[in-house]
């Protein structure tokens, strides 16, 4: 009997943590201590309680992950793309868990060379990751970096193409990514700090060589600041970026002469985000300079390229986000985001022609996709909606034929697009602002406020959640559940300014704004405060921990993924992963007013003795994102305040980092056990 099943109890052992003239008493600090064998015994212990209760859920369990998998193409592979003379390409086997990237010379029925089969270079391992593929210019080598562990830490190796042979020279603490001088023999690479795992460092790698003897290009002392490198599309230059939250710099390098010194392009000024794209005689500069805060775009001559020296190209305009763009020979395509919805634009150079692709409706998300060519007429970008599966698609921008390269298939013969309705709706948040939420369902559901409904949510960084396919999501939808995006303040959805009015100070508008939705919702008879579940992950985790002290009877459910619940704890240590690069997201609490503000919304800091909802937390050990500690400890304080009966269960990865587990069956399984945990709360056992 469940009933029966004592939950794990974390001993208490307070800590004073004293600030501002303040003291706050924090039990569970000693969680933090990895390798403590208590520690370690606690979670195994929590991993137990886990498994104890959801047993009864055990065969749903293995029959949503038989249905969700059975809908995926086992022996998939990608659209093939060309560069530099040979179509590279990534396929999936059945009944493996992991790609096998590939490619073939100048034509696609050319003899395949496999560059790597990740199911053989994972044998044996609890995690894998491969990135950073990055070929020479003369296509003979390849870069590339493995994370064996979780914890975003990659060791960089290269790998002759022609013999097979893997050097010996391996590179640890990277960040995965690196970029090829022109001289086939100089590669590029950034590190990062052991302890925080901030990027904070540009070194330089001669072939065969020692990583002993790799030379400090350059190290960024400014611990809000990070460090990434690329190769312009243009091939001609390699680029430091140097980037926190609101403030960007670059400094650029002929990628043939790679033993030159850098050059600055626009030195940082606090405020001033800028991105930068080669093209012939000038640099394109996408940027918020003289208060564009939707973004413009401007350029510049190779040899002037401060700010003072910039042209406008594209104006600032209040009612448009300008996010990227993608440069051709004759073309340049702008992606831009109209009353949250995506837009692309193309424009011949010569200035003879300009159109937008058209899209009909407003749950959707399209953007451009791997486009590394530069002399070609063909844009390839992606298309997918709340009932569309995901399209890649060759669109000629000259005679403007597209052609759909790929479809994703949904075996298993049950699914047809038709039989699902989405829709985008808007909730009165509480200080009158309007907020979106796409919304897909089952067609001819009743809205009579007796559904399910699960409501997901990020909504910090300026990152959008753009309404998109799930052919996992299926599982909720035929069972009659009802699931919604809450495009909430803190993304970017509706422009800059959505994302500045869900930060800083302005952080409680991305939690009232959830439950300003959820309540708009149940109001329309979509749910009802019996039927309504939440979801989010990170920061979005964050977001769970705030709505349900908020609102601790709103929601009959929640899964919270990895969550950054203890923010003031985590924001005053910077001597952890992702504290000072974030100042500019929720405020450096050294300073009493974020202090305060802080405190008073953080979910670990503000649980009282009342109910809460059914609650589901998951974590990875090797997370490097969000400490393990922080759901461990939110979830011990939880078992010892909450008042109710409720659920509360506590999964932690002990073999895995921020993003779950490695393999996409394992990823599988970790989807299957929370839409059993809610299934199980609508006692829908089928």
């Amino acid at each position: 009997m469940i009933d029966a099943v004592v939950a794990p109890k974390a001993k208490k052992i307070p800590k004073e943590l004293k600030i501002h003239n303040d003291t706050r008493i924090d039990d569970y600090f000693w969680l933090n201590e990895r390798e403590n064998p208590e520690v370690i015994n606690y979670l195994k212990d929590e991993n137990e309680y886990f498994h104890k209760m959801t047993s009864h859920t055990n065969e749903l369990e293995e029959r949503l992950f038989e249905e969700i998998k059975a809908r995926i193409k086992e022996d998939d592979q990608s659209v093939p793309y060309k560069y530099n003379g040979y179509w590279y390409l990534t396929r999936y086997e059945k009944g493996k868990d992991y790609p096998i990237y590939l490619r073939k010379k100048e034509h696609l029925e050319a003899k395949e060379e496999i560059l790597f089969d990740c199911n053989e270079m994972a044998e044996g391992l609890g995690y894998f990751k491969l990135v950073g593929l990055n070929i020479s210019p003369d296509n003979k080598l390849i870069s590339y970096a493995v994370d064996t562990v979780g914890r975003r830490q990659y060791t960089l190796k290269i790998k002759n193409l022609e013999s097979g042979v893997v050097f010996s020279e391996e590179i640890t603490h990277t960040t995965g990514s690196a970029s090829w001088a022109n001289d086939n023999k100089t590669l590029f690479y950034t590190k990062k700090d052991e302890q925080t795992l901030r990027s904070d460092k540009v070194f330089k790698h001669s072939i065969n060589t020692s990583s002993d003897q790799d030379t400090l290009i350059y190290h960024e002392t400014d611990d809000t600041f990070n460090v990434a490198l690329y190769k312009t599309k243009s091939r001609k230059y390699i680029v430091i970026a140097c980037f926190s939250t609101l403030t960007n710099e670059y400094q650029i390098l002929d990628a043939d002469t790679p033993d030159a010194s850098f050059k600055m392009f626009q030195s940082r000024i606090r405020g001033l985000e800028y991105s930068i794209s080669h093209y012939q005689d000038h640099f394109y500069v996408i940027t918020n300079k003289d208060d564009a805060f939707n973004f413009k775009l401007m350029k510049t001559s190779l040899s002037e390229t401060k700010k003072e020296h910039w042209t406008e190209v594209i104006p600032h305009r209040e009612d448009v986000l300008l996010e990227d763009i993608d440069i051709f020979k004759d073309y340049l395509v702008i992606s831009e985001r109209i009353n949250g919805l995506n837009e692309i634009r193309i424009k011949r150079w010569d200035g003879t022609e300009e159109y937008f692709l058209p899209f009909d409706n407003e749950t959707y998300t399209a953007y451009t996709s791997i486009n590394v060519e530069f002399d070609t007429d063909v844009l390839r970008y992606g298309y997918n909606s709340m009932t569309t599966p995901s399209s890649v698609i060759d669109f000629n921008m000259s005679t403007r034929q597209k052609s759909i390269k790929k479809e994703q298939e949904v075996l298993g013969g049950q699914f047809n697009k038709n039989n699902y309705k989405s829709e985008r709706v808007w909730a009165t948040a509480q200080d009158g602002t309007k907020v979106p939420i796409s919304l897909v369902y089952k067609k001819g559901l009743k809205l009579d406020g007796s559904n399910p409904l699960l409501q997901y949510a990020y909504g910090s960084y300026g990152s959008t959640i753009d309404p998109y396919f799930s052919s996992v999501r299926l599982s909720l939808l035929d069972r009659g559940f009802i699931y919604a995006i809450a495009h909430v303040r803190g993304g970017e959805y509706l422009g800059r300014q959505w994302y500045d009015n869900g930060r800083l100070y302005q952080k409680k508008n991305t939690f009232q704004d959830f439950i300003d939705c959820s309540k708009h919702l149940i109001e329309h008879n979509y749910t009802s405060s019996d039927h309504i579940y939440a979801m989010g992950g990170s920061a979005g985790g964050l977001l769970m921990g705030a709505i349900i002290n908020m609102e601790n009877k709103l929601y009959n459910g929640v899964i919270s993924a990895v969550p950054f619940v203890d923010v003031v704890t985590t924001m005053l240590d910077d001597g952890i992963p992702l504290t000072t690069g974030e100042y500019d997201e929720w405020g450096n609490p050294h300073d009493k007013g974020y202090y305060d503000y802080i405190k008073s919304y953080s979910p670990y800091d503000n649980i009282e003795k009342k109910d809460y909802p059914n609650l589901m937390v998951t974590a990875g050990l090797h997370d490097s994102q969000v400490q393990y500690w922080e759901p461990a400890k939110w979830v011990a304080k939880l078992r010892d305040y909450k008042t109710n009966s409720n659920k509360l269960i506590f999964k932690i990865n002990m073999e895995a980092g921020h993003g779950g587990a490695s393999g996409r069956f394992e990823a599988l399984k970790e989807d299957a056990e929370e839409y059993a945990f809610l299934l199980d709360l609508e006692n829908i056992g089928v």
